[in-house]
């Protein structure tokens, strides 16, 4: 019997080895950091490599172990996760009937599903809170157990849900996402929350780790309640989750609530009402949105702008329809592949046609049309093609997530030597676009095929090497973050997305380009290669805005409806002090339209000040008065969403400082 071990700590970038104890636990190694709540071992002697356990693991020979903070991303996932098995057995206290779904950490929060007879209201979660900081100030110990399917079968057979979870267990991807059950894990565990007499409170079939004890839990709230079905699966049973949040610190709970408060002021679904840009009539149909002559102005803009750039950049812009036969989607591997994503089948004159979900396949079979050669590459095309997708009802929102969208979609046809300095091309083109949008915070993220799911991706472990090689390079070369993404590409070949921060540092997932080496093998697309030979061309795609409707919904959020000159609907509003001002102004506003400008003329009844409040309300960039004195003088007043206010400007310089605030696209 071995009574020594020796073993390696890590914190904060040190390494130190050590010499204790066999039956030493992670937490006496620790024991001097308060705000380590867990242990990343990174090499063990059990074979376990960078696997996260609890401060109560016993450490073995060979250990290397990091501790891992509370505050950090791991950190946040096991306390948020512990908050919701807290949550959970407050729950079933207070519930006694409801039966356990499933319940993972998310980002910013955690939720858990539960089966109950009558829908949570927010009363109950004012009792359930109280409940939770009972348990949570009683210090219950999260104690874990190893068991096997069998007893774990017995012991939850008053749970059917973790029944069923049992079941999938090593059965395949139905566990749903964030499942207490690791599928496919070699050992089935069980933690129980055990109070300070020893006795098992409560317990959740789960694979861990968890905080030490829920006196670790420093802030937590319950945000609200809404309808899931159980596994995602809307032909499943529809049961209750409760979203909360948790987080290190009072200080951090109340920073996270407040940028909550500052999301909601920016929601662009209330911007977009407030001011009248677009609407989602119920006539029309879920996720499909109209624009109104003020968001019209706003999308012309954005699809003006990024179609010269597309030409700049030498794309050639193209036109294909919103629908075609069955056969061209089996050509590029969409159906079976993404039949779920698409709208089912129009049957006519005895042919299935879809509508378009993506424009790839239109472009291949335009570059089809004729023989290429090598001299004609790179080969760049360029759409607004208008896209349908079949989202789910439940995660349609506003802008960001619609069933109907337009995409400036973009298809580069290369060389395979061509393709790392034409995915350099796309990511500056990318880069440059947001930017000139106001976006200036980015990371990129990189997706990867999931060796463990070959079924579900096309093409050689080669072809899949090469091409991820290829946006590795080029991603590195951008000097940017780069996030790996397992899993996450499409069947067809990997991608790079661009993640962009906003003005309130939310993360949204904005341009992708995506190395395609399937479909050209499908459509059978070729060029002429200087030796005579026929050879296979690399497609890339790449979208920058990905959809118009949702780059939009974003540009309301992250200006709060602000936005700057170049892009603002109304860019000047024009406001007689009198009735007496309202020709000079029109006079003026005639002037500036010559000049491209978009101008109005409030000639309503309301009071001036009533006037200058609306036109801060719509949150037009200029606000334009003129009384007895302007008159006079042939000139204006100008004031500011800021507040500021120029008097006495001359008509001439009042027109050439706004013309040149939106031709520098300037943020007034």
């Amino acid at each position: 019997m071995v009574s020594e071990i020796n073993v390696v700590r890590v914190h904060a970038d040190e390494r130190e080895e050590r010499t204790t104890a066999t039956g030493t636990k992670a937490w006496e190694l620790f024991a001097d950091h308060p705000d380590v709540i867990a242990a990343r071992v990174l090499g063990a002697g059990d074979g376990a490599e960078h696997e996260l356990k609890d401060l109560s693991y016993e450490l073995v020979e060979g250990d290397v172990v990091e501790g891992v903070l509370i505050e950090s991303a791991d950190g946040h996932d096991i306390l948020r996760h512990s908050t919701a098995h807290v949550m959970a057995q407050a729950v079933q206290e207070l519930f006694p009937d409801a039966r356990l779904g499933i319940g993972p950490p998310i980002e910013n929060g955690f939720y858990y599903d539960f089966d109950v007879a009558t829908p949570f209201v927010p009363e109950d979660l004012d009792k359930i809170e109280t409940r939770m900081r009972k348990i949570i100030k009683e210090g219950q110990r999260f104690s874990r157990r190893v068991t096997t399917d069998a007893d774990a079968l017995v012991e939850l057979a008053g749970e059917p849900y973790k029944v069923e979870l049992i079941g999938l267990k090593g059965g395949g991807a139905e566990a749903a996402e964030g499942a207490s059950v690791e599928v496919g894990a070699g050992e089935l565990t069980i933690y129980d929350n055990v109070n300070r007499r020893g006795e098992v409170a409560w317990s959740d079939l789960c694979r861990g780790p968890h905080l030490p004890t829920t006196k670790r839990i420093p802030a937590f709230k319950l945000m609200r309640s809404a309808a899931a079905y159980w596994r995602g699966d809307e032909k499943n049973k529809q049961l209750q989750r409760i979203y909360g949040t948790a987080w290190e610190s009072k200080e951090a709970l109340e920073a996270h609530l407040e940028r909550i408060a500052e999301a909601e002021k920016r929601d662009h679904r209330k911007l977009g009402r407030d001011l009248d840009l677009f609407s989602f009539p119920d006539e029309i149909g879920s996720g499909l949105p109209v624009f109104h002559p003020k968001g019209g102005v706003i999308k012309r803009e954005m699809e003006d702008y990024v179609r010269r750039r597309h030409i700049e950049e030498g794309f050639d812009y193209v036109g294909t329809p919103h629908i075609s036969k069955e056969h061209t989607f089996h050509l590029s591997g969409h159906l079976p592949y993404y039949a779920d994503g698409m709208f089912p089948p129009m049957e006519l004159e005895g042919a299935n046609y879809y509508l378009k979900a993506m424009n790839c396949p239109m472009h291949n079979l335009i570059y089809r049309s004729r023989g290429r050669s090598y001299r004609e590459l790179p080969l760049r095309l360029f759409e607004f093609g208008h896209v349908y997708r079949y989202e789910k009802s439940g995660v349609i929102h506003g802008l960001t997530r619609v069933r109907g969208f337009a995409q400036d979609d973009s298809h580069s046809y290369v060389t395979e030597e061509q393709a790392p300095g034409e995915i350099k091309h796309l990511l500056d083109f990318v880069l440059g676009l947001l930017r000139d949008f106001g976006l200036d915070d980015f990371y990129l993220e990189l997706s990867t095929r999931d060796d463990s799911k070959p079924d579900k991706f096309v093409g050689s472990q080669d072809q899949w090497d090469k091409a991820t090689e290829v946006l590795r390079v080029a991603c590195e070369e951008s000097g940017l973050e780069l996030v790996p993404d397992p899993g996450g590409a499409a069947f067809y070949g990997p991608k790079v997305s661009v993640q962009a921060r906003d003005a309130i540092g939310r993360t949204w997932q904005m341009s992708t380009i995506q190395y395609d080496f399937n479909q050209p093998e499908g459509f059978d697309l070729q060029y002429q290669a200087a030796d005579g030979t026929r050879k296979q061309p690399v497609m890339i795609h790449s979208a920058k805005f990905g959809s118009i409707e949702r780059f939009l919904g974003v540009l309301v959020e992250h200006y709060a409806g602000a936005f700057p000159p170049w892009l603002a609907p109304v860019q000047v509003q024009a406001i007689p002090v009198a009735e007496f001002a309202g020709d000079y102004l029109a006079d003026v506003a005639r002037r500036m339209r010559v000049q491209g400008l978009r101008v109005e003329v409030d000639h309503s009844d309301d009071r001036f000040q009533k006037k200058i409040r609306n036109a801060q309300l719509q949150k037009v960039p200029f606000m334009m008065i003129a009384g007895k004195d302007d008159i006079e003088a042939g000139a204006v007043s100008f004031r500011y969403r800021d507040g500021r206010q120029d008097n006495g400007v001359p008509i001439d310089e009042a027109i050439a400082r706004v013309a040149t605030a939106v031709n520098a696209r300037e943020q007034v």
